[in-house]
C-alpha cells in the first residue's frame, strides 16, 4: 500500500461544556464514494485549538431544531475524520432519503451554517502496543483511516473494513505497516467470520471495534477471550443497530452496554 511519513495529529479546540454549542461555516462539499459525502466546516469558530491525542475525535451535529423535531433538537454523531488548516472534514455515509445525516450531507452546500456540541474522543492507537487491531463498517472507516495515518513506522496493524462493494473503499495511507482486508456485504461476506478466521499475529492488539452493535459485541467477546484484549487495551462501540432507527438504538444502548458487562463477568468466572 502506498506509504508516507506518519502525520501528527493537528490540533482542535478543547471540548466545550456539556450541551453547549459552536457554529461552523460549510467550506467544501464533495464525494468521496457514490456513497459517502465529505464535508469540510471551517470559519473562526473553529480557531484557537488545543491539542487532543484522539483519533476517534467526534462531533454532534444538530440535524433539525426543535420546531421541526417535537419539542427537541436531533443531533448526529460523526467522526472529524480529518483537521486540516482548510477545516474540520467529516465524512457522511448516505442511504438515499433515509434518516437525518445523509439527506442533509447531500443538501448542504458551502456558505450554510452548521450548529455542533463537542469535540470528545476515547482512543487514539497506543505507540506500545506490539499490534494493532481495528475493525468497523462504514460508519466507523474515519477513525479507522485517522488512526492509520496516526501510526508511526515500524508499527503494524490489521485493519478489517466492511463496505458495500468495491466502489466504497477508500485508500488508506500509513507510514506504518498496514495489512487492510475489504470485506463486502455485496458478496454475502461476515465481517465477524472474516475477522476470526484471519491469520493474526502474536501478541496482544491494541484494539478498536466500532460499528455495527451485534458485530461489535461478538468481536469483542471474542476478542477478550481469544486473543486476550484486557478491557485497558480495548475502545468497543456500537454506533448503530440492525433494525433500529437512532433515537431507538439511543434508547437501547445502555441496556447493550449492561450486556457487554455481563460478558465480561462471565469471562471472568471462567
Amino acid at each position: 500500500m502506498q506509504t508516507t511519513q506518519a502525520q501528527t495529529l493537528p490540533a482542535v479546540p478543547a471540548r466545550p461544556r456539556k450541551g453547549v454549542r459552536t457554529t461552523a461555516t460549510v467550506t467544501a462539499v464533495r464525494s468521496l464514494t457514490p456513497h459517502t459525502i465529505r464535508v469540510t466546516l471551517g470559519g473562526e469558530a473553529l480557531a484557537g485549538a488545543d491539542p487532543t491525542p484522539f483519533t476517534d475525535r467526534y462531533v454532534k451535529l444538530v440535524m433539525a431544531e426543535p420546531a421541526e423535531s417535537e419539542g427537541r433538537p436531533v443531533l448526529r454523531t460523526y467522526t472529524i475524520r480529518r483537521v486540516t488548516a482548510d477545516g474540520w472534514d467529516i465524512d457522511v455515509v448516505t442511504h438515499g432519503d433515509e434518516g437525518y445525516g445523509g439527506p442533509w450531507a447531500q443538501r448542504v452546500r458551502p456558505g450554510d451554517e452548521v450548529s455542533f456540541v463537542g469535540p470528545g474522543g476515547d482512543y487514539a492507537p497506543s505507540p506500545d502496543a506490539p499490534w494493532h487491531l481495528l475493525v468497523g463498517d462504514e460508519s466507523a472507516l474515519p477513525a479507522v483511516v485517522a488512526a492509520c495515518e496516526a501510526l508511526p513506522d515500524g508499527a503494524v496493524a490489521y485493519v478489517f473494513a466492511e463496505v458495500a462493494d468495491a466502489s466504497e473503499e477508500q485508500e488508506i495511507v500509513s507510514a506504518a505497516d498496514v495489512h487492510v482486508t475489504w470485506v463486502h456485504r455485496s458478496a454475502g461476506a461476515s465481517l465477524v467470520d472474516v475477522v476470526q478466521a484471519a491469520a493474526l499475529p502474536d501478541g496482544v492488539p491494541h484494539t478498536f471495534l466500532h460499528g455495527e452493535a451485534g458485530c461489535v459485541r461478538d468481536l469483542r467477546r471474542w476478542a477478550r477471550a481469544t486473543l486476550g484484549v484486557p478491557r485497558e487495551l480495548l475502545s468497543a462501540s456500537g454506533y448503530w443497530r440492525r433494525g433500529r432507527d437512532d433515537e431507538h438504538w439511543r434508547a437501547e444502548k445502555a441496556e447493550w452496554r449492561a450486556a457487554v458487562e455481563q460478558d465480561d463477568l462471565v469471562l471472568s468466572a471462567r
